[in-house]
């Protein structure tokens, strides 16, 4: 990859932090975004803006076909059908879609719902929400020693009351990747729905949904580059067409009586209002943008930085690596008798930003014993030499903690 080329198009990294060059570490909770990403929400905001699939005029028309192109789009990048595809404000907003719009209609006292210590919360609490609600059952899979997902404890969990798997894609806090395809084809002979958390796969992997036979599937945009405020739910069309909405209003009617209403067809019935436009279209730069690249050359680049950032990380005495064989970009770690809030005061001060903290997945961190812990996640735009700055400003945490400066 042109990693030069590919920094330039990112105006932020030429901004310092603290008076130092930026170096941002924490694409896991959000990613930078391009120019070409900014120009193209830019052109709807100064040029095209009008409301989408209402009007008769020109420009609604025009803008009505940027956003449905976006739709076009972003199906292709996961290869999925166009009706397919909802766009949501994001993959909370879809996960809770799901659960609301399905879950609650079809769960019954007495149904199992399969679950991880590794969820996301907003993986989780919607179908703990739903257990409640409908007297269903959670159960979780047992994490191997490593903290993974795997077949065997999988099928531990699995019971002929299970109707429901919702398991996330990739780990935000581990960087797993888990056995979702084979998961899928075990759930699919058995007529269980599986509900996938793809938050933190979309910007790094290549999703193929048919080849997964998942039946619904979430992420976000701007942990891909794209802006905030847009993500998407992908469901496969006889599940969107059962599914309940959960928004009512403008756009996803079609006859209103006073005494009932009928609804459009997926996806449409999931977009009441004026949808995510400028979102939108902002999301397609950024599929283009990632594709132009190539998902796979992404994804081994921060491999390629990974491996490199862990061999540097296991030189400094006192560092516990929680995740060392993750096959994502993520580096989950702690410094040994300093707490991660304090570590990352240190990484700022130097220009560096990482997470610290329980990262929205408590379950785990009471899995691993540990309040918080500190998350490097890379992406596209990280070099060596900003490797190189991380564990620099590493070492001098771990050494100002141990003189007692901040004491």
């Amino acid at each position: 990859m042109q990693i030069q080329k590919i920094r330039d198009d990112f105006p932020i990294l030429k901004e310092s932090m603290n008076g130092k060059p930026l170096i941002y570490l924490d694409n896991g909770a959000t990613s930078l975004k391009p120019l070409q990403v900014l120009e193209a929400e830019a052109v709807y905001n100064t040029k095209k803006t009008a409301n989408v699939h209402r009007g008769v005029y020109k420009l609604s028309n025009e803008a009505t076909e940027l956003y449905e192109e976006a739709r076009a789009t972003v199906a292709k990048f996961i290869n999925a059908d166009y009706k397919e595809i909802v766009f949501t404000k994001g993959a909370t907003e879809a996960l809770n879609m799901i659960a609301m719009g399905y879950g609650l209609s079809n769960l019954k006292k007495g149904d199992e719902i399969i679950t991880s210590e590794l969820e996301h919360h907003s993986s989780f609490l919607p179908w703990q929400n739903v257990a409640k609600l409908t007297g269903a059952k959670l159960v979780k899979i047992p994490l191997n020693d490593e903290g993974r997902i795997t077949i065997e404890n999988f099928k531990k969990a699995l019971t002929d009351k299970t109707k429901v798997v919702a398991i996330n894609y990739v780990s935000n806090v581990m960087g797993y990747m888990a056995p979702v395809k084979e998961i899928c084809e075990i759930c699919s002979e058995r007529n269980i729905i599986t509900n996938i958390d793809a938050a933190q796969a979309a910007p790094h992997l290549k999703i193929d949904v048919r080849e997964l036979n998942c039946d619904f599937l979430s992420f976000t945009g701007h942990k891909m580059l794209a802006p905030t405020g847009v993500g998407v739910l992908y469901g496969k069309f006889k599940n969107l067409q059962q599914m309940n909405p959960v928004n009512f209003g403008g756009e996803m009617i079609d006859l209103v009586e006073f005494e009932n209403s009928t609804y459009k067809d997926a996806p449409f019935k999931f977009e009441a209002g004026t949808p995510v436009i400028a979102g939108a279209i902002g999301l397609k730069a950024a599929v283009d943008y990632l594709e132009n690249i190539g998902m796979e050359k992404i994804h081994a680049h921060e491999m390629e930085l990974r491996k490199y950032a862990i061999s540097e990380l296991l030189k400094i005495e006192g560092i516990k690596i929680f995740n060392e064989n993750a096959e994502t970009g993520i580096i989950s770690f702690n410094v040994a008798n300093i707490h991660p809030h304090d570590m990352a005061t240190v990484y700022d001060s130097e220009g560096v930003c990482v997470r610290a903290g329980h990262h929205c997945a408590q379950l785990l961190m009471k899995w691993l014993k540990q309040p918080a812990t500190l998350r490097a996640s890379i992406y596209l735009y990280n070099t060596k030499e900003e490797i190189d700055t991380f564990i620099k400003a590493t070492i001098t945490g771990k050494e100002t903690f141990e003189d007692g400066i901040f004491f």
